[in-house]
């Protein structure tokens, strides 16, 4: 399955974040985290945009318990699928029973794709609570944990530049 990449460079008003300013995030969002108290044993990234902040997180948390679940909702910028859709491979629902989880993604925007994810953990007893790098005043969910709160296109470091592909890196197909 292809991914489509969301060129926003034509975009007057956008937030680019950096390698650099991940990084920084990364650290002031796990310090929310531990000054809160919450003490998760999963990280569960929602992936593709949380798989960074996910692994960022678990790092700097100290955990090594880490899985993900696929969500598919953007298909451009901003445009969307009219619902997230859950892809395969699913979470093993046994092993997040009663399990305190830590749901990553990289911005709420609507905030559908995090409490669907957010609802389906829960749903099999796990207790669940979400840290996004950003979240936007249309998201129908607060995340637990927000590193910057913005109304922008967020343009992200691994998303900045089209995927590699074997005609852009040789020159020729396949």
């Amino acid at each position: 399955m292809s991914a489509f990449h969301a060129d926003a460079s034509d975009l007057p008003d956008r937030e680019v974040l950096t390698w650099q300013g991940f990084g920084d995030a990364g650290r002031e969002l796990a310090t929310a985290i531990a000054a809160d108290g919450y003490e998760p044993e999963i990280v569960i990234a929602i992936a593709r945009g949380g798989l960074l902040p996910a692994g960022h997180l678990a790092y700097a948390l100290g955990l090594k318990l880490a899985d993900a679940i696929n969500v598919e909702f953007y298909t451009d910028v901003a445009q969307t699928l009219p619902d997230p859709v859950l892809l395969a491979p699913l979470l093993d629902a046994d092993a997040i029973q009663g399990r305190r989880l830590l749901v990553v993604d990289d911005v709420a925007d609507s905030g559908r794709t995090l409490a669907l994810v957010l609802d389906l953990l829960r749903g099999m007893g796990a207790q669940a609570r979400s840290a996004v790098l950003y979240a936007k005043p249309t998201s129908v969910v607060d995340p637990d944990f927000v590193w910057r709160r913005t109304d922008r296109w967020i343009v992200f470091p691994w998303s900045a530049e089209p995927p590699v592909t074997a005609l852009a890196a040789t020159g020729r197909e396949g």
